[in-house]
């Protein structure tokens, strides 16, 4: 057994089974084998980073290796688009395959003369009932299923019946292969499932070559057998597959016989998962393609700015389960959070910007401050920010009645601005409907960096951008795509719980002139407003547009929440 293995004590009830069948001489080869089996139907979501992450890293952990096969069974709903995203995915996770890369449709001959083989044994026939009759015949849960009075063909016409199915000489839905396993077992899985069915569609692999195609249950089990799969790990709806799994790689002539284990799969409230339903917003419009940054998916929260350290701790935490459960959505955004704290560079911009006029600082004056990247990291690096009379601040961060408890800018209360000076608002200047467009102040010289001779305290720091220095930036601000904790749970329809503030757009950011320094995968913190990235999609326009990643915790927001203003 690997070092490693005997060095770390087994996490989950997976791991155990992997050292329990390493000791006991069941792996062939001692060699662990795992696959990740991604249908290209669209792309892949948070969901898919548990399997992933699961998959690889039992084959890392136990010095074996994880193949990428993907499960081309359905001609009709997949493309190149997808197995490219898929890739993409992965490797982003940090993950790779090597030379390991296979599809379903790799082997589609063997399955074929597999099938061939079942009926010349009796063991599949061709059926001719309809939809309707064949559910029907199926039975239910408490009743057995009836045979179809097709199942008794004699070998030699279901033999030609599958080649003229081959062969494209009959209609879709006509006809389909079933296997002969037992209409009466308790698991419906097992009532003489299909193996074929008629499909004329281009196939984005195999083109036109075949005009039949096997099903999930029937490729599955025989790719894993095929790649020597030792440990077929799946989520829990395919726990009732197991004993057609088991069926599949017992048929004579498959040399290898893998074992098919199930685990919980990831659930997030205010989220769907399904790819019907993400596809689905795609297609109406709602969102701005597959990577929009409200989307679950991982190319979405990769243009967000998640990073793949934060998602690889978040799937960690959960843990691998037995039992199905919903996670909350604030320990994903706690993650990120505690990921991104370390490695974003911090920079000061202005959202809802208003006039600061420093009126004793000297007109047409710029002085610098020096400013760390990232406080978290004692290696960090600085870059200078620019200083001037006028000034744009947050017009939340002044008040002209302020309340009990705060301790931002109002008249008379002096405040500290960042790295900067000390200053004191005297006056404001109105427009002709009585909004404030500009704060006049005054600052204390002696104060530079913050601190003053006399050490005086003041509670209050804001955060500022040069008005003459500084840069105009868009910003969009993202939010949970749903507002109801599970989307669609009280009407049946998942597109009524749609956030309308799922997305606001603000035109006329103010930033300080570092920002410029910033590039695409770069992690961002806009001090006090949260943590952001310069949108990929947006940026191969030649457009600065920065996506906020989370929100961070505020405490201003929650006192004031608490005291109802």
């Amino acid at each position: 057994m690997d070092e490693r293995v005997e060095a770390k004590a087994p996490s989950n009830f997976l791991e155990r089974i992997i050292e329990d069948d390493l000791a006991a001489g069941r792996v062939p080869n001692n060699t662990i084998v795992t696959r990740f089996p991604p249908e290209p139907n669209g792309y892949l979501h948070i969901g898919h980073i548990k399997s992933i992450a699961l998959n690889f890293g039992l084959a890392e952990k136990y010095g074996g290796r994880c193949h990428l096969r993907y499960d081309d069974t359905n001609p009709e709903k997949e493309e190149l688009e997808y197995i490219e995203s898929i890739k993409r995915d992965i490797h982003w996770l940090g993950f790779d395959w090597g030379e390991h890369e296979y599809y379903a449709s790799d082997y589609y001959g063997q399955l074929h003369q597999i099938a061939v083989r079942l009926i010349k044994e009796g063991l599949a026939f061709v059926d001719e009932l309809s939809a309707e009759e064949l559910k029907e015949s199926r039975g239910t849960l408490t009743e057995a299923g009836t045979n179809s009075p097709y199942r008794d063909r004699p070998i030699e016409e279901n033999l030609a019946l599958f080649e003229e199915m081959r062969q494209g000489k009959h209609p879709e839905g006509s006809m389909i292969l079933r296997a002969k396993i037992d209409m009466a077992s308790p698991n419906m899985n097992l009532r003489d499932p299909t193996l074929y069915r008629i499909k004329f569609a281009h196939h984005v692999r195999t083109g036109d070559t075949w005009c039949i195609y096997p099903m999930y249950d029937f490729t599955h089990p025989i790719s894993d057998a095929i790649e020597d799969i030792t440990h077929s790990i799946c989520t829990l709806e395919f726990e009732d597959h197991r004993p057609a799994y088991d069926w599949a790689t017992e048929i004579d002539g498959i040399d290898h016989a893998p074992r098919q284990y199930e685990f919980a799969r990831l659930n997030i409230n205010y989220m769907v998962m399904s790819k019907r339903r993400l596809l689905n917003l795609v297609r109406l419009g709602i969102v701005d393609g597959w990577d929009d940054p409200r989307m679950p998916t991982i190319s979405g929260i990769r243009r967000r700015g998640y990073s793949p350290e934060s998602m690889l701790d978040f799937v960690a935490r959960i843990g691998v389960a037995k039992s199905e459960s919903v996670v909350d959505f604030s320990l994903l955004e706690f993650c990120v959070r505690e990921d991104l704290n370390k490695r974003a560079k911090r920079l000061m911009v202005v959202l809802d910007p208003i006039k600061l006029i420093i009126d004793n600082y000297p007109e047409g004056q710029v002085e610098y401050f020096e400013a760390v990247d990232n406080p978290e990291d004692p290696d960090s690096p600085t870059h200078q920010i620019a200083f001037t009379r006028e000034l744009y601040i947050e017009a939340e961060d002044f008040s002209e009645h302020p309340p009990k408890g705060y301790h931002r800018l109002y008249i008379g209360n002096e405040v500290r601005l960042k790295y900067a000076y000390y200053v004191t608002p005297t006056s404001v200047e109105k427009d002709g409907e009585g909004n404030i467009v500009a704060i006049h102040c005054s600052y204390d010289p002696e104060s530079r960096g913050g601190t003053t001779a006399d050490e005086r305290r003041v509670r209050g720091t804001s955060h500022w951008v040069s008005a003459s220095e500084g840069v105009d930036i868009e910003v969009h601000l993202y939010d949970k795509l749903f507002s109801s904790e599970y989307p669609g749970e009280a009407t049946g329809d998942y597109l009524d719980d749609l956030n309308p503030d799922s997305l606001v757009i603000i035109p006329n950011a103010k930033a300080e002139a570092e920002i410029k320094n910033t590039a695409v995968g770069d992690y961002l913190q806009f001090i006090r407003n949260g943590y952001f990235c310069l949108d990929s999609k947006y940026a191969a326009e030649g457009k600065q547009v920065y996506n906020r990643t989370v929100t961070l915790r505020d405490s201003w927001a929650r006192m004031k929440q608490k005291m109802g203003i």
